[in-house]
């Protein structure tokens, strides 16, 4: 059994751990933080695995099945790792209306990945999201990061594409 004052160590050196426990830390290792924690652990290594979702449910004292229903739950966590670049598609109601499934349709051929997959050269991963809270300029889509208001098919296509090409220069 784990006292509450004890510490759980970090699954490695890793300094990124340092950032994790930082935030554990700053909410005094409280159960309501499990969120927030699991946000730093995804933004400091790209995704979570089984290791980090162990840590973080032995330091905050959450059973390992709750930690791994909060990850799976939210379409934002990830248990695998992300392309180099990312490919959100808004399913929400405004966008579906206006045209997202086609959309949605043609980038999966173009990249033969459906969402939640990652291209085989792992330059492209693809997701949706419930409602990305923008409606007034649906259909929307954000990629790398940076959300694009009235998207087309060909616009989507067009940003796939320019990944593409500079992946292949470089």
């Amino acid at each position: 059994m784990v006292s509450k004052t004890s510490q759980i160590e970090p699954p490695s050196d890793d300094k990124r751990w340092r950032i994790v426990q930082g935030t554990m830390r700053r909410n005094g290792f409280a159960r309501h933080s499990l969120i927030e924690t699991l946000h730093t652990v995804q933004e400091s290594f790209g995704f979570l695995d089984e290791e980090s979702l162990r840590y973080v449910a032995g330091s905050l004292r959450v059973p390992l099945s709750q930690v791994y229903g909060v990850s799976t739950f939210y379409h934002l966590f990830s248990l695998k790792p992300a392309g180099e670049h990312t490919c959100v598609m808004c399913t929400g109601t405004a966008c579906y209306i206006n045209g997202i499934p086609k959309m949605l349709q043609a980038v999966e051929e173009e990249l033969g990945i459906t969402p939640g997959e990652t291209t085989d050269d792992e330059l492209i991963s693809l997701m949706t999201a419930r409602c990305l809270g923008a409606c007034g300029i649906a259909p929307v889509g954000v990629f790398d990061g940076e959300v694009m208001g009235k998207v087309t098919t060909e616009k989507v296509l067009a940003q796939i594409q320019s990944w593409k090409e500079a992946a292949n220069v470089e």
